[in-house]
């Protein structure tokens, strides 16, 4: 039974069509409003996410390689030469060095000295080790970082944390958060790019590089090895491009009929294909080695063994960050253990064998961009997920060791030819200027114009960032 109008004061019936119509205008007009800001939204979702956006600060880079290392690259047999560690060579760990906890070395486990010898390098004078004569010469454009520490001592979490800064999976990796920050200055090639080592894949797997919960636009391209990264780049028999432009156009109005402004997987599909078509146009030269002159792929070793493969997705890092790619990740090591440089067996035949497939590719790299004006603007980082135990392993392997570890920075503003932060005297603990990874996030962020507080994202109530705990900038790098 319907109240009446003395029941309720604030109604008033409708007497009269006129009435209906004056009172039901402001109705009409919200759905009218509500369909036009529909509207607004849906075209305010076809904007390119991938749009070069502004930094918060002045940068000093505007893109980033990563060489990264896969498996613990031993920083007593690379930048952190530790004279002592060979004088105690097969004594056990003195009890004033306190403890470290580690996998597979035993407590009774005795120290073990290196092989490697080390030479004051460039003008710098800073110490490199014989395993990388190439890279010696490019020392004066390098900090070496040698007070590196991270919380795993196990790969897969530890490879998490260092690309997310959390030690489980789910989170964006540095690479797309950086892409989420500042978008990407290439209309026709990814923005973030990933180049495994064809031996294989890593105990952390794809997650690590993947773009978590931001829109899945920010996820990486995952390059295949060999002589062909991208497969299909080239248009089918008999379709010219005009037509394909039309097929193209033609799919994205028939998902943009039913296009949902929230659904970022829909997003990042239409945005997939426009950008497969763009490559199709461009992409083809970039990633042709062949019309590279000879005395290049000879500075980066491509073409003879064991330099080919890493020389070559060196060389493709560089043609890449040159046409516009924000973050590119070049790994070296993958597949079961000893093809990474996680030596727990023979740390000498491991890291001579891994430093010969790296070490004249990146010194090409850094010299290729130096020459082409490139370093200036591109910040290079080497480094692994931790470095190896002082103690033996099997006799004459490393174990993994996160509490004291080498990497290090060049180019994009960073001031080369120093060493930064120490070790103690047997290389087990980062003891002088500790920097924990987020703290080398935090660096990169800075370098390329981005603050850590700012560059936020909301997830499950809360704004997510990188460096989750609050990170400090390596002030001696910058």
């Amino acid at each position: 039974m319907f109240p009446d109008a003395g029941s309720c004061p604030h109604v008033r019936p409708t007497r009269t069509r006129r009435e209906f119509i004056r009172d039901g205008f402001c109705g009409f007009g919200g759905l009218a409003l509500a369909a036009m800001l529909d509207q607004e939204q849906l075209r305010a979702g076809t904007v390119d996410p991938l749009a070069p956006k502004p930094p918060h600060h002045a940068a000093k880079a505007r893109a980033v390689i990563f060489l990264f290392m896969a498996g613990g690259p031993s920083h007593l047999e690379t930048f952190d030469p530790k004279p002592l560690l060979n004088q105690l060579h097969g004594q056990p760990r003195p009890k004033e060095f306190g403890e470290a906890k580690y996998q597979f070395v035993r407590k009774n486990a005795r120290l073990l000295g290196t092989r490697r010898t080390f030479r004051k390098s460039g003008e710098s004078g800073v110490e490199v080790s014989d395993l990388f004569p190439q890279l010696a010469g490019c020392i004066d454009d390098i900090a070496v970082i040698r007070s590196c520490h991270g919380d795993m001592v196990v790969h897969s979490a530890a490879q998490y944390e260092l690309f997310s800064g959390r030690l489980v999976p789910g989170f964006p990796s540095m690479g797309s958060w950086v892409c989420y920050g500042l978008g990407s200055e290439s209309n026709s090639l990814p923005a973030y790019v990933v180049m495994p080592d064809p031996k294989g894949a890593l105990e952390a797997g794809q997650p690590m590089y993947m773009h978590g919960f931001l829109p899945a636009v920010y996820q990486p391209t995952m390059f295949r090895p060999g002589n062909r990264p991208v497969l299909n780049l080239e248009l089918p028999a008999g379709v010219r491009l005009d037509q394909r432009r039309r097929t193209l156009r033609l799919i994205r109005e028939l998902n943009e009929a039913t296009l949902d402004p929230d659904d970022h997987e829909f997003h990042a599909r239409l945005n997939a294909y426009d950008l497969a078509f763009r490559m199709q146009t461009e992409a083809p030269e970039v990633l042709d080695l062949s019309r590279e002159p000879r005395e290049t792929l000879d500075l980066y070793g491509v073409g003879v063994e064991p330099t080919n493969d890493y020389g070559r997705r060196c060389l493709l890092a560089r043609k890449l960050v040159e046409d516009g790619v924000r973050f590119v990740c070049v790994v070296s090591g993958g597949g079961p253990g000893n093809m990474q440089w996680d030596a727990h067996n023979d740390i000498e035949e491991n890291h001579r064998r891994k430093a010969a497939e790296t070490d004249k590719p990146i010194a090409g790299l850094l010299k290729d961009l130096k020459r082409r004006g490139l370093l200036e603007s591109t910040l290079v980082l080497w480094g692994g997920e931790f470095g190896r135990s002082p103690e033996a392993e099997s006799g004459r392997g490393r174990d993994h060791h996160n509490i004291g570890f080498t990497m290090w920075m060049a180019g994009g503003g960073v001031k080369g030819g120093q060493a930064v932060g120490a070790t103690d005297a047997i290389g087990l603990r980062a003891v002088e200027k500790p920097y924990h990874f987020r703290d080398v996030h935090t660096t990169i962020l800075h370098l390329l114009g981005l603050d850590q507080h700012k560059l936020t994202y909301p997830h499950l109530g809360r704004n997510e960032r990188l460096t989750f705990v609050e990170g400090k900038v390596i002030q001696e790098v910058v």
